[in-house]
């Protein structure tokens, strides 16, 4: 009896713990709702080279820094097959202006070109190991899997993009569509705690 009882708290600790991506690691499929209304899963992306994620959000000052540089990003490389797919997980209980309608707004403003998606359980955050925002995860598509290319920040100079003068996304990312080793593989993510459900 003690072992079986033993046997069924085991199970519960092990089904309750969670580990983030590391780099190599497979990342499993998602799907979240676009700002558009539409559901938009990894898998969606099977025929590209990979996807660039990026978890983001409306009201952090770096994010705002980083906006122009995230759609700068999808422009470059979208073409090339690693689009990016922006994720907001802020719990918008706690950052109203992270509310689906707010995420419609500022992608309608910003004319984005790729998708916004809400992670409302945020789930999908907490299986990358996202912990700001903004906070990159590089994709590479080997076979049928996403695996984990390169995870940290867009680049080293948050106030002023032409500043930057080490581009870690743009680096990897052309690492990889060269076949070559990324040189930087992580980084620090700079940016604002994710604003986690009661917390």
């Amino acid at each position: 009896m003690k072992f079986w009882v033993m046997l069924i708290c085991a199970s519960v600790l092990f089904a309750g713990s969670t580990t983030s991506y590391q780099l190599g690691d497979s990342v499993s499929d998602f799907k979240l709702k676009n700002v558009d209304g539409k559901m938009v899963s990894l898998s969606d992306y099977k025929s590209g080279k990979g996807v660039i994620v990026i978890f983001d959000c409306n009201t952090c000052p770096y994010s705002r820094a980083y906006n122009d540089r995230i759609i700068g990003l999808n422009r470059k490389y979208a073409t090339q097959g690693f689009p990016v797919v922006a994720i907001n997980p802020n719990d918008p209980a706690q950052s109203p202006g992270d509310s689906f309608d707010e995420m419609a707004a500022v992608a309608k403003k910003k004319h984005y070109d790729f998708p916004y998606l809400q992670d409302i359980s945020q789930e999908v955050a907490r299986a990358f190991g996202a912990s700001n925002t903004p906070h990159v995860f590089v994709l590479k598509k080997e076979g049928t899997d996403f695996k984990v290319a390169y995870i940290g920040t867009i680049d080293n100079n948050t106030r002023d993009a032409a500043a930057a003068d080490k581009k870690y996304v743009e680096e990897a990312v052309n690492a990889l569509l060269e076949n070559k080793p990324v040189a930087t593989p992580k980084t620090k993510a700079i940016g604002c705690g994710i604003r986690w459900k009661n917390s």
